[in-house]
């Protein structure tokens, strides 16, 4: 099973591996968040820590936090990156790994520049790339049928609208680590980034209703 997940999907596979296998190790060894956490401040006045950009993207706040990027991504990770193989060959592969590097450094971007003069901001986690995967799935898909909590059905292309205005909401009211203003712009690059590589797929999307 795992073999088939490695030849199939082998760029969801490493990122999925990796950000578990690191988030728990940090989870138990505390010290390294302050050297894995996005920090604004220290990236904008000295670019060798631009690293952060990439580090806080395979760190948590807690096992919550993990569990609803990892699960998030479990469900739509790997099915975005079968379904970009099957339409792309090869290239799917670095379709899919764009999609979800690019939307990790993109949806940072903004919080760089909006708390680069706050010494105490940190953030951290996958959810701008992962935000990004699951819009980009939802322009192939948009009547799947998404789970919230495991129990209420909800079609994706209703989840999106509900999850940018909780993101916006968020980005606003939350006082904890987790980079919500990462959500949206995490979402926001998928679906540029799916255009950009299938242009078809505006009017797959239209189509569908």
């Amino acid at each position: 099973m795992l073999i088939d997940y490695l030849i199939v999907t082998p760029v969801a596979s490493v990122i999925f591996a990796l950000t578990i296998g690191i988030s728990i190790y940090v989870f138990s060894n505390p010290e390294w968040y302050g050297k894995l956490m996005l920090h604004p401040y220290s990236i904008y006045r000295d670019k060798s820590k631009a690293y952060m950009i990439f580090t806080s993207g395979l760190i948590h706040q807690d096992w919550m936090h993990l569990l609803f990027n990892m699960i998030t991504f479990y469900y739509f990770g790997f099915a975005l990156e079968a379904l970009m193989v099957g339409l792309s060959g090869g290239l799917g592969h670095l379709y899919f790994a764009i999609i979800y590097i690019v939307g990790l450094i993109l949806s940072d971007i903004p919080t760089i520049l909006k708390e680069k003069n706050n010494y105490g901001y940190h953030s951290l986690g996958a959810s701008g790339a992962v935000s990004a995967v699951l819009f980009s799935y939802i322009l192939f898909n948009p009547k799947a049928e998404l789970r919230i909590f495991m129990a209420i059905p909800m079609p994706a292309y209703l989840f999106a609208f509900l999850y940018l205005g909780y993101c916006i909401w968020a980005s606003k009211k939350a006082q904890d680590n987790i980079n919500h203003d990462a959500h949206l712009f995490g979402a926001l690059t998928g679906l540029l980034l799916t255009i950009l590589m299938y242009p078809w797929v505006i009017r797959h999307f239209i189509d569908q209703f």
